[in-house]
């Protein structure tokens, strides 16, 4: 599975993005996709994830209302609309595919996007 993420880049506070993941490959559908980021200096984090389905997802707290996944399989595709954004947000946001695991933040994801920078100004 090839990932290609893509959406990011300068925004003010309090303004949205989308973020977009296309994927590679016919079985997409079966992958469990996350969205992660990695801010300067810091370690990479989880941001959510959305099952293969579409009907679960999961969030960071500190995103959960303001931030929202989802995906169209018919197009390979998973998203990341993000809302009210913050500096605090500003990050290189990958998505990443796991063949398993479900939508909690430890699944193992084997497949990632080469990321898409995404600055929050304030």
């Amino acid at each position: 599975v090839q990932l290609q993420a893509s959406g990011g880049g300068l925004v003010q506070a309090g303004d949205s993005l989308r973020l977009s993941c296309a994927a590679s490959g016919r079985t997409f559908s079966s992958y469990v996709m996350g969205w992660f980021r990695q801010a300067p200096g810091k370690e990479r984090e989880f941001v959510g994830a959305i099952v293969g389905s579409g009907i679960n997802t999961r969030y960071r707290d500190s995103v959960k209302a303001r931030f929202a996944i989802s995906r169209d399989n018919a197009k390979n595709t998973v998203y990341l609309q993000m809302n009210t954004l913050k500096p605090e947000d500003t990050a290189v946001y990958y998505c990443a595919a796991a063949s398993d695991g479900g939508s909690r933040p430890s699944t193992r994801y084997e497949y990632w996007g080469q990321g898409t920078l995404v600055t929050v100004s304030s």
